[in-house]
């Protein structure tokens, strides 16, 4: 039976225009030098069938066939399908041939909350947030203070003791890959959540080790902030002179210019970082490792004109030197303009930290310069998985930066004035560049351990690209900052040009799977998930305000929120780290929580005809007050150990994140008052962690392999499921799941 589209999305179409001197998006195919790498010729489907039996059940040397885990962040089913029967996403990519040859769900009931955090624990686990304690993407330890926070990214999997604090005796779920290894399997992971080798603290309490929840065979932990946010600069002819010495180290590196070089009189910005492992950088002169960074323009256009068209940028402590440079180092970043971004390694950085410069507009004459300096990133040193972190460092190269949703928000300083497709310009770039960075790390992963069992990757697109652009409802404002920007005002070419951006983030993943099949070989079993699906939303909500609205007095409470997901925590005598509510009102203040948050309504009929009698929150669950370890200390099937005393979750249209400051009204409301304005205009579009058993937050699966069915469609499946059905490829028997093995798509 052939998979069909079973809910319509709005089609993707392409950005025409382009300005003068200024960049714009890459559209599909048009890779530069260090393009994508490809399958190879396209085939028929019955040619595809007869390759595929010279190779069923397979295994080298009679070992099981190894499994390739890849979750694309963000990738909805439909929309895979959609772009696959569009030619969107071409015939011989990886999605269209792992579809073509094997099992594809139509449903896959993600995790609860559908966060990516929550949902890679649950995928990795096999188990429900309840049991694996991984309940949002933001949330607090329940024995933390108030105050604090942890990253569902860096908390304990399967809970900790929290009395006395530390790691649990009995953990209530674990990741697959302890499982198999203790069952003598080998595992890598490339850059999944989870899988990091760190030691996770709660009040500067160790609750559980790297060894042996997050350690495997190969680790890579995913990258983290170097110290040093995205930077816009805008310079002009006057900013640039002749500099004889660095035109003489330019032609020393193998440089040259058909006019004369020109630099920067000044440099464009100082900062410095720790030549010790443990610190990165700032952009403060305080550490100890300076940096000063000008700018050359030369023309490498033999025109007989004067045609800048690249931009040089060094570090005039050590100058332009001519290489050979080895990864991470990179030497001085030459970028051409309508080119890609190019890496720039911060040498003598003790944490391997490093950047990207990328120019989007550059005038031939220099009359008008405008780059970027993007974020710098590094990939954490956790001792246990050091020599990992540094094999990629030393051959793939320093963690490169990943699409900043500051960029095109114009939160990071010095992009205000900067045209909204340059803006574009440069997240598209990014999207392109780190997936590539990606699906290397994936690739080496792969080849470089050929005997392991299980292989499981991480690429982060198109989540990303789908929270920016997933412009697609009428009540959404194509300007964030007009409240009449909606409906029929809405900005025809915004709308068109946000689609073909989400078309470029699903081309990217799928380039990435394409990839790393290739590594895989075709005697592997190849999983692609995702960990939830997307939905566009056009309100933001300030659930302090909500509660405040109500008489909450909200000092005697925390509020953790993710997306539209939200953890409320009563800030409890003698559970909370210096707790102050005693249990009368703890009780008192649960129900009217509990009340306040079912009753929250949006009035507004230009936005709430997709409600149900207008309430915004679709689930409320409230911790129970009594059980044999106390009031405040009760868990249920839906409240796990951290979970918020009020766990809720809004409809799809309404989020918390993207409040604008200052904030705008929406079209119909009162004027915007911070202290009590609730619902207000978002300055993005696409949301995730609704309800998961909305047909819109359906993650994806597709498999195929020498033991996975052809031909096969699974009508409804959960996200938990796929460790159990994994452990059972690899011939393993799963313990301490709540998924099940999807026998119908095993051979």
């Amino acid at each position: 039976m052939k998979l069909k589209t079973f809910v319509s999305v709005t089609s993707a179409m392409s950005l025409v225009a382009s300005l003068a001197c200024v960049a714009t998006p890459v559209r599909a195919g048009q890779d530069g030098d260090n393009g994508d790498r490809g399958i190879g010729e396209s085939r028929g489907h019955d040619q595809d069938q007869d390759q595929d039996r010279d190779h069923d059940g397979g295994g080298h040397h009679g070992r099981k066939p190894r499994v390739v885990m890849i979750s694309l962040d963000g990738a909805k089913p439909d929309f895979i399908q959609k772009f696959i029967e569009e030619g969107v996403l071409p015939r011989d990519g990886g999605l269209a041939r792992l579809s073509r040859r094997g099992a594809v769900a139509l449903q896959n009931v993600t995790a609860s909350p559908s966060l990516t955090a929550v949902s890679h624990i649950a995928i990795a686990t096999g188990s429900t947030a309840v049991h694996n304690d991984i309940p949002s993407n933001t949330f607090q330890p329940i024995v933390g203070p108030i105050s604090s926070s942890i990253s569902g990214f860096a908390a304990p999997i399967g809970g900790y003791s929290e009395s006395p604090l530390g790691p649990s005796a009995h953990p209530t779920a674990q990741p697959l890959w302890v499982q198999l290894r203790q069952q003598g399997k080998k595992v890598v992971t490339a850059t999944w959540p989870g899988g990091d080798g760190a030691d996770i603290s709660i009040n500067k309490t160790v609750v559980q080790p790297a060894q042996p929840t997050r350690v495997t065979d190969f680790t890579v932990p995913f990258g983290a902030f170097g110290g040093i946010g995205a930077q816009g600069f805008s310079l002009s002819r006057s900013d640039f002179t002749a500099d004889p010495g660095i035109v003489a180290a330019l032609q020393a590196a193998g440089h040259f210019s058909f006019s004369p070089v020109l630099v920067t009189s000044a440099p464009i910005e100082t900062f410095s970082c720790s030549a010790a492992a443990t610190a990165t950088c700032t952009s403060a002169p305080t550490l100890d490792v300076k940096y000063s960074i000008r700018v050359a323009a030369i023309d490498t256009t033999n025109d007989r004109k004067v045609n800048y068209d690249t931009l040089v940028f060094f570090d005039e402590n050590r100058g332009i030197t001519a290489g050979p440079f080895h990864a991470p180092s990179t030497g001085p970043a030459y970028v051409k303009f309508g080119g890609e971004n190019a890496p720039f390694f911060f040498e003598g950085s003790g944490a391997k930290v490093g950047a990207a410069y990328f120019v989007s507009a550059l005038s031939p004459d220099l009359s008008t310069v405008r780059f970027a300096r993007y974020g710098a990133n590094y990939i954490p040193r956790n001792t246990p998985v050091l020599a990992d972190v540094d094999d990629i460092n030393d051959n793939i190269g320093f963690w490169r930066p990943q699409a900043d949703f500051r960029i095109p928000e114009r939160l990071s300083p010095g992009f205000t004035n900067f045209p909204d497709v340059e803006i574009e310009t440069m997240y598209e770039d990014m999207v392109k560049t780190f997936v590539r960075y990606q699906a290397n790390i994936g690739e080496r992963a792969i080849k470089t351990h050929p005997d392991a069992d299980l292989v499981m990757v991480y690429i982060e697109q198109p989540d990303g690209s789908e929270h920016q652009f997933l412009l697609t409802d009428p009540r959404q404002g194509t300007n964030p900052t007009d409240p009449n920007s909606i409906g029929g005002n809405q900005d025809p070419a915004k709308v068109k040009r946000y689609a073909s951006y989400i078309r470029f983030a699903y081309q990217t993943a799928d380039k990435a799977v394409k990839q790393i099949v290739d590594a895989a070989g075709r005697d592997s079993n190849v999983v692609v998930v995702s960990d939830h699906g997307f939905a566009p939303f056009h309100t933001s909500v300030n659930l302090t305000n909500i509660l405040r609205n109500a008489g909450i007095d909200t000092s005697k409470v925390g509020v953790r929120t993710s997306g539209p997901a939200a953890d409320i925590y009563v800030n409890l005598q003698n559970r909370e780290l210096g707790g102050t509510v005693d249990l009368a009102t703890y009780r008192a203040l649960v129900a009217q929580i509990t009340d306040a948050v079912k009753n929250a309504v949006d009035p507004n009929a230009r936005f709430n005809y997709s409600l149900k009698d207008q309430r915004i929150f679709t689930v409320v669950e409230t911790r129970p007050l009594q059980c044999d370890a106390g009031t405040g200390q009760c868990n249920s099937k839906t409240v796990g150990q951290d979970y918020g005393d009020v766990f809720a979750l809004m409809a799809p249209g309404y989020n918390f994140d993207g409040i604008q400051n200052p904030g705008v009204a929406r079209q119909g409301d009162a004027p915007f008052n911070s202290a009590t304005t609730a619902l207000s205009m978002p300055n993005f579009y696409g949301a995730h962690g609704h309800d998961p058993e909305l047909p819109v937050m359906s993650a994806t699966f597709i498999a195929a392999g020498p033991q996975i069915r052809r031909d096969t469609v699974v009508r409804r499946m959960r996200n938990i499921d796929v460790a159990p059905t994994i452990m059972r490829l690899l011939g393993t028997t799963p313990h301490q799941v709540d998924g099940e093995v999807l026998n119908e798509v095993l051979r």
